[in-house]
């Protein structure tokens, strides 16, 4: 792993079986054994022969699959289990468009699914997006993105689901996937979860179901690729934004209610989510974003290390600190334009001191009544889940090269717009 030039951020160190391990798969690597295949033809055939099928019908997804392999070749330097990984990411998304075609093939109601008035909670990362989502999942009329259902969110041939009717007849072997890969990452990188929770059964976010297109937000935060991520800038949205309903609807059809998603890439293209989702309810979560920037890079530069040599904190505050400034100067370009009554704003410190306040307002705008149970659920979350309950996660600015002054200038629009105080 390549040493950051800044002294104050270190990735933590993987395990040393996987660190030994590493070093026997370099060494078969650098004779030309054992190197893991990501090229296009390849993770196509996988994806045939796992699925057992073959027509994908819509192949729009070859474009951006290309440009992300070309970059994750030639700029990522992923390390071998990095490489092992993203191969399999990449074979099950491909898995999942053959499902969804075979599905929608034989279910024709699917692509007749409604989505009403879906929920979005939107904001810059680390600014109280998990804290609202977990506690609106405790109201049964949203419907949630579960983590199982994030990885493979077309049912395998072996679910227990009758075809059509959505029955469920037992436990669904999605969520063995799903746990198996949450131990891993335990085993891997536990200090994660002190950032960011990945857990089989908990609530997950809707970018992993953006990635299925290929254009990708995933990729674009967690490695270095800067062809990729320039591509993906300049690449209207809408595309993957369309099949990205296409995937809803799957899942509604699959357990039904009103789409609860969540988020922070939504922000910086709201206007594709609003051209495809017209009647969509928008939370948007505001902190102050020095505070917000340091902590995203943080777990993007864990993250990174996961997959790549290359974790370079000073790389990383640059390409972060950037895309937030973008992200929401983009999303009040687009909320001049928009209709007032699609959003509502959420004040993280307003959402901290008193979260069940919070959720009575948003309860009103949603049009929904909170019932004493649900009230109740919450509260028994609020209480089982206190801050840092996972561990205490420490992060710097100058860990990342970057300076509050310029940062507080960069964001002061944002910032005298919605109210947003220094912490």
């Amino acid at each position: 792993m390549s040493a950051p030039r800044d002294r104050g951020f270190r990735p933590p160190p993987f395990p040393l079986p996987v660190r030994v391990a590493m070093q026997g798969w370099r060494a078969l690597e650098q004779i030309g054994l054992a190197r893991t295949a990501l090229d296009e033809a390849s993770l196509v055939a996988a994806a045939r022969r796992v699925s057992g099928l073959r027509d994908f019908v819509d192949e729009s997804f070859r474009e951006p699959l290309r440009r992300l392999l070309a970059s994750l070749e030639d700029e990522a330097q992923l390390h071998p289990l990095g490489r092992a990984l993203l191969r399999h990411s990449l074979v099950r998304g491909l898995v999942n468009r053959l499902r969804l075609e075979d599905l929608s093939r034989r279910h024709p109601e699917i692509r007749q699914q409604g989505v009403p008035a879906p929920v979005f909670i939107v904001g810059l990362q680390r600014t109280g997006t998990t804290l609202l989502h977990r506690l609106l999942t405790c109201e049964p009329a949203l419907r949630p993105l579960l983590s199982w259902e994030a990885l493979n969110p077309a049912p395998f041939p072996s679910s227990p689901m009758r075809a059509g009717d959505r029955t469920s007849r037992g436990r669904d072997p999605r969520m063995r996937v799903a746990e198996t890969a949450e131990r891993g990452l335990r085993y891997l990188a536990p200090d994660f979860f002190a950032i960011h929770p990945v857990e089989a059964h908990a609530p997950e976010e809707d970018v992993l179901l953006l990635d299925l297109s290929f254009v990708s937000p995933t990729a674009d935060a967690t490695l270095w690729i800067p062809s990729y991520s320039s591509w993906l800038r300049d690449t209207d949205q809408r595309p993957a934004y369309r099949y990205f309903r296409r995937v809803i609807q799957l899942l509604l059809w699959q357990r039904p209610g009103r789409w609860l998603g969540k988020t922070p890439h939504h922000l910086e293209n709201l206007d594709a989510l609003l051209d495809v989702f017209p009647d969509a309810r928008i939370l948007q979560t505001h902190r102050d974003p020095a505070r917000v920037v340091a902590s995203f890079c943080s777990m993007m530069a864990h993250g990174r290390a996961i997959f790549s040599e290359r974790v370079d904190p000073l790389e990383v505050g640059a390409q972060l600190g950037a895309r937030a400034v973008r992200a929401v100067t983009r999303a009040m370009a687009v909320r001049e334009r928009a209709a007032p009554s699609s959003f509502l704003d959420v004040a993280y410190v307003d959402l901290v001191a008193d979260p069940l306040k919070e959720v009575r307002r948003i309860y009103d705008f949603l049009g929904l009544s909170l019932a004493p149970a649900t009230e109740t659920s919450m509260q028994r979350w609020l209480s089982a889940n206190p801050q840092d309950r996972r561990g205490v996660h420490r992060y710097r600015l100058e860990d990342f090269g970057l300076d509050r002054a310029l940062l507080e200038r960069s964001f002061e629009p944002y910032c005298s717009r919605f109210g947003v105080s220094s912490e």
